[in-house]
């Protein structure tokens, strides 16, 4: 096989390996896709600045993320379906992530449940929530997190309706598969997808069928979640989920500086500055172009995190330059996991630490702490038009 020397090279050993609809359904963005490019567009505008003969011997690329040791300022976001991309691909990615010294945090919408990834780690990880308007199973939800012993819960505020995703109404995306002769077509090319399907029991969203009243199989289980996102979703929803789980609280999903404060007068311990990959508001800002105001307005109060085009170890390095602690990495991981199961995932992150280190070399910074806007060369024109 061809050395694997960046997150692309998986990305197209990924294409390859992963049948078409759940490439489609990490690829996709919302409607005319401009957000989703916006994010990838806009880390490239960044320059950086570089310095010579500083004496950068040794780089140090650990920080903390909620108050626990990190390798680097990386998270894995939560990604719904992972277990589609490649067969238990939840608990390969998590034990990936755990391994290297990284948070991993489950999607609500996950194919292995709270307990199957628990189970597998024996680790903390952290859970991401959806607000649902039944209350009832959203306050079982997450006594299961805590049971599981998750360390942090990651709520996601922008997903009250699901974006128009065109790619995923046109495959008839489920799970598993709709049995269509276009994607028993598909499927026949991917043996070694196929074969990884045959020899797990994971098939549906685990933390969902099983345990909602009325849901059996996947036909009522995407008329239920298509029910179920709320609306209505407003601040006292998130006082009353935070007074529910009693620990640590990531707010997911700020674009505004107002939004941003609220959320840090709510509590959250961290916020994650992100337009949802481009999956929702298609029109939005990319999530680097707003990151300074936010981290400007509220990075005193709580961590502040960036999720969206990231894809190495410069975009990192950028991000922190602006305002970041940390960042989260969704389709970049997913990647590696379609590619090359869980190694795939601590490929992609052994080439972040590696991608990271040489930029601060070049950049001659020693430590994250010494990330600023120092590091960027900005010219004198407005960065963001």
């Amino acid at each position: 096989m061809t050395p694997i020397t960046c997150i692309e090279d998986l990305h197209r050993l990924y294409l390859k390996r992963v049948p078409r609809m759940f490439v489609d359904y990490c690829e996709s963005g919302s409607w005319t896709e401009t957000t989703l490019r916006r994010n990838l567009e806009d880390f490239a505008r960044i320059q950086l600045h570089q310095r010579v003969a500083v004496g950068v011997d040794q780089c140090s690329h650990r920080t903390t993320m909620l108050g626990g040791d990190a390798t680097l300022p990386v998270a894995l976001a939560p990604i719904g379906l992972c277990g589609m991309q490649h067969a238990d691909g939840e608990m390969l990615a998590a034990e990936a992530a755990l391994d290297f010294g990284v948070p991993f945090t489950l999607s609500t919408m996950s194919v292995c449940s709270i307990e199957d990834v628990a189970a597998f780690v024996k680790r903390p990880f952290w859970f991401q929530l959806y607000v649902m308007r039944d209350h009832a199973f959203i306050g079982r939800l997450i006594d299961r997190a805590k049971a599981a012993g998750c360390s942090a819960l990651v709520l996601t505020l922008d997903l009250q309706v699901m974006g128009q995703r065109h790619r995923d109404i046109k495959n008839g995306l489920s799970t598993p598969p709709k049995p269509t002769l276009r994607n028993l077509a598909n499927l026949a090319v991917h043996p070694r997808w196929c074969l990884g399907m045959a020899r797990t029991r994971r098939h549906q969203f685990g933390n969902i069928a099983g345990h909602v009243e009325g849901v059996s199989d996947m036909s009522s289980l995407a008329a239920w979640t298509a029910e179920q996102f709320d609306r209505g979703l407003n601040w006292n929803d998130v006082e009353w989920i935070k007074n529910r789980w009693g620990g640590k609280l990531v707010m997911k999903g700020i674009l505004d500086p107002e939004d941003a404060r609220r959320a840090a007068d709510c509590g959250a311990d961290a916020i994650v500055v992100s337009n949802h990959g481009g999956r929702q508001l298609d029109g939005a800002p990319s999530s680097i172009s707003v990151l300074p105001e936010i981290a400007a307005r509220v990075g005193r109060d709580c961590e502040v995190w960036l999720d969206g085009g990231v894809r190495s170890g410069q975009d990192v390095f950028k991000a922190l330059a602006l305002g970041a602690r940390a960042v989260m990495i969704g389709r970049a991981y997913v990647y590696g996991l379609g590619a090359l199961g869980g190694a795939g995932v601590t490929t992609v992150l052994e080439l972040i630490q590696r991608e990271l280190d040489l930029t601060m070399v070049l950049c001659g910074v020693r430590s994250i702490a010494e990330i600023d806007q120092r590091v960027l060369h900005i010219p004198h024109v407005a960065m963001w038009r």
